[in-house]
């Protein structure tokens, strides 16, 4: 039997990520449309965000980049998808008000 289409992927290849960043990814990889999620670079923002956010960046090739942000740590996120930039903002919104 070949592989679904229907579940993404989740690509881990960083030893840390954002305090409760995975649990989102994984629900997101879930959706429809979601081919594959890669966080990628840690790093420190100046301002300091309480509750945990994801929003849209700008597009890549095959879909779209991320920003995750927590305290004051970013996480950059990059999302292989067919979804538009409103269907992924959209599933981001109904993941994080669960």
């Amino acid at each position: 039997m070949s592989h679904s289409d229907d579940r993404g992927r989740l690509v881990l290849n960083h030893s840390t990520h954002l305090d409760g960043l995975i649990p989102i990814l994984e629900r997101l990889v879930q959706h429809r449309g979601i081919r594959t999620v890669t966080p990628g670079v840690l790093s420190r923002a100046k301002g300091h965000v309480p509750k945990l956010k994801v929003r849209i960046s700008v597009p890549i090739r095959g879909g779209f980049k991320a920003i995750a942000r927590y305290g004051k740590t970013v996480q950059e996120v990059f999302v292989l998808t067919t979804l538009s930039k409103g269907e992924l903002e959209t599933t981001l919104t109904q993941i994080l008000n669960r």
